[in-house]
């Protein structure tokens, strides 16, 4: 058994372990697109429920020709609908940490600065300068 073990990797040539690697390479590729392209299907706020069921449908049952069809047909949107996404993401973080740290009036603001001169962290100039900055606006 170990011997006919150590003659099947003598018999499989270099070439094709190259070829065996792209195959699966590319296989893993058209799985990663294929999933992507069924995200961005059901992503999209602008198909109604009629056209994501045909959409799906079509790359199931029709795979190859489903995606470049998918591709050609709609895959200028794929990237804009992507960045869309990632722009409402990006704002939604932002105001979540915005509401986070809270609004600030000038009387927190007013009270720091002084916990800040009676520790010595800022000289009394300083806090003049500071107060008289948070009062005008």
């Amino acid at each position: 058994m170990k011997d006919s073990m150590q003659n099947l990797a003598v018999d499989y040539p270099l070439l094709n372990m190259f070829w065996t690697m792209l195959l699966i390479f590319i296989w893993v590729l058209w799985f990663m697109l294929l999933f992507r392209i069924i995200g961005d299907i059901f992503r999209d706020d602008s198909l109604g429920g009629w056209g994501k069921a045909g959409w799906t449908v079509f790359v199931i049952l029709l795979p190859f020709l489903g995606v470049f069809v998918y591709l050609i047909a709609r895959g200028r949107g794929m990237g804009e609908r992507e960045m869309q996404r990632v722009r409402m993401n990006e704002e939604a973080f932002r105001a979540y940490v915005r509401e986070s740290a809270g609004p600030t009036s000038q009387a927190e603001e007013l009270s720091r600065l002084a916990e800040l001169k009676n520790s010595g962290d800022i000289t009394a100039a300083e806090f003049e300068q500071a107060k008289a900055k948070i009062l005008a606006s």
